[in-house]
C-alpha cells in the first residue's frame, strides 16, 4: 500500500457563480522512499495539493491517505498531532525564527511537542551534522548562507523522522548551485533515509532528480513522466520536454 494515497481530490473555493475549482478529481500515492516531484502552471493547484496532503486544509470531495488512515477520519486533536509527528514541511522562504540559532530552530518540532529541551537540542545537533551543518551550529538564520539555511529547514522537517516530506519550491529562493545541493539532499531523504518526498517545483532542472514527475494544469493531472527508467543525463531532457502537454 503506498504511503500517501489521494482519490478523486477535489477543492473547490467559493460558491455559485465566483466558485472557483483548484482541484478537479487528482488521484497520485506516493511510496515511502520514492522522491515525486509535480509540476504545471501558476494557478494549476500545486500548493492546494500540499495543504491537503499535509492536513491544513479540507477537501471539498475525495479523500487523502496517509500509511492507510484517511484524514477526514482523524479529530482536530489526531490531526495536529500527525502534522507534527508524522509529516515534515519544507518552505521556499525557509521560516526560520531570526533570534535562534541553528539548533534551536531544528529542535522546534520536538520542543512543541513535549520532548525535553536537551533532548531535542542534541537529535538536533546531530541531524545538523549529517547534514553538513556541523561548524553553524551556533549560528543565527542571518549569520548563514541560503542555502545554509535551508538545511537548517530540512533539518526541522526530519527531526521528528516523518513518513512524509512535504516541500514547496524548496529551491525556488537559491542560486543554482545550492538549489542541486537541496534537490540532491532530498533525493537522498528519500532514497537513503527512506522517506517519501513530495516536492512542487516550477523548475525542470530539479524536478529531474525525482522519480516520477506529476504534472498538474487547470486542477487536473494530464501526466506522469516516470524517470526511474531513465538515465541520468537524460532526465533533464525529459523533464523539460514533457511539460509541453501542458501548453
Amino acid at each position: 500500500m503506498p504511503l500517501v494515497q489521494t482519490e478523486n481530490l477535489t477543492k473547490v473555493y467559493g460558491k455559485g457563480e465566483t466558485a472557483v475549482t483548484a482541484l478537479n478529481g487528482v488521484s497520485i500515492s506516493v511510496e515511502s522512499g520514492e522522491l515525486v516531484a509535480v509540476m504545471g502552471p501558476s494557478g494549476c493547484g500545486k500548493s492546494t495539493l500540499l495543504h491537503l496532503l499535509g492536513g491544513l486544509d479540507l477537501p471539498t470531495k475525495g479523500s487523502v491517505k496517509i500509511d492507510g488512515k484517511s484524514l477526514a477520519s482523524l479529530s482536530d486533536k489526531e490531526l495536529a498531532q500527525l502534522r507534527r509527528r508524522k509529516i515534515g514541511f519544507i518552505f521556499q522562504f525557509f521560516n526560520l525564527i531570526p533570534i535562534l540559532d541553528a539548533v534551536d530552530n531544528a529542535a522546534l518540532p520536538l520542543l512543541l511537542d513535549g520532548v525535553n529541551s536537551k533532548q531535542a537540542k542534541q537529535k538536533a545537533t546531530e541531524l545538523l551534522t549529517k547534514l553538513g551543518l556541523g561548524a553553524r551550529l551556533g549560528n543565527r538564520p542571518d549569520e548563514l548562507s541560503a542555502g545554509q539555511q535551508q538545511r537548517v529547514a530540512i533539518a526541522r522537517a526530519l527531526l521528528t523522522d516523518p513518513a512524509l516530506v512535504l516541500a514547496d519550491e524548496p529551491t525556488g529562493n537559491l542560486d543554482s548551485r545550492a538549489a542541486d545541493e537541496i534537490a540532491g539532499l532530498l533525493h537522498e531523504v528519500a532514497k537513503v533515509w527512506g522517506h517519501a518526498v513530495l516536492m512542487v517545483t516550477h523548475d525542470p532542472r530539479i524536478a529531474a532528480y525525482a522519480d516520477r514527475i506529476v504534472f498538474l494544469k487547470d486542477g487536473t493531472v494530464v501526466s506522469e513522466t516516470n524517470l526511474a527508467s531513465i538515465a541520468a543525463n537524460e532526465r533533464e531532457t525529459a523533464a523539460r520536454e514533457a511539460p509541453a502537454l501542458l501548453r
